[in-house]
């Protein structure tokens, strides 16, 4: 479609096919800072779009839902964590607390890698929506891929319980900030959490 001038027009929503990547990916880093901010309940696709300088009706076209942009939005954010259970497999089952440990310490020590994590937690923390979304990823793409690693019936049970530690521990140190963990020295968290780790995972 063209006007008057022979502009070429396009109809609202609907970005030429050469934009369509830069802005998706402009949506979605403007919606993980926007729920950072505001929170799952106060953010909204159109506070989104706005401040995406996209129409809302382009924030629907890419991601639906404000619970699928959410989704989304935690998937890239939480995208270093899903990459543990390879971690876990590359070595003895002996080993699995200190690999297991020593990654998801990682991530959080990383501040790339740590502050998207804090924003979606935090929404997921006050939203049970956001809570939600973020539980199906955990179970999903993480829990149950561990637990398949493991032998005993209890499996997903000792992985949960696992994660329990780890998330527990990155909680009072990273958005709490409880000292003295909050300064401690990272090898020795994971000296001291690698075992019960392992336990958990492993032990009788």
């Amino acid at each position: 479609m063209s006007d008057a001038g022979g502009a070429t027009t396009r109809r609202r929503g609907r970005p030429p096919r050469t934009e369509s990547a830069g802005t998706r990916d402009r949506i979605l880093t403007t919606a993980r800072e926007e729920f950072s901010e505001r929170g799952y309940e106060k953010t909204s696709v159109r506070g989104i779009a706005k401040a995406a300088g996209v129409d809302p009706a382009l924030v629907h076209h890419y991601f639906g839902t404000k619970e699928q942009v959410f989704a989304a939005a935690v998937e890239v954010a939480f995208a270093p964590a899903l990459e543990a259970p390879g971690a876990i497999a590359d070595g003895p089952l002996a080993g699995v607390g200190e690999r297991l440990t020593r990654f998801i310490l990682g991530v959080w020590e990383n501040p790339a890698t740590r502050t998207p994590l804090l924003a979606i937690l935090r929404s997921a923390v006050n939203n049970e929506t956001a809570a939600a979304v973020f539980r199906r990823l955990i179970a999903d793409q993480v829990l149950h891929r561990v637990a398949a690693q493991l032998d005993p019936p209890d499996a997903e049970l000792r992985v949960e319980l696992a994660a329990a530690q780890l998330v527990g521990c990155a909680m009072l140190r990273y958005v709490v900030k409880v000292e003295p963990l909050a300064s401690a020295d990272a090898e020795q968290i994971v000296a001291r959490l690698a075992p019960v780790v392992q336990g958990h995972l492993t032990g009788p």
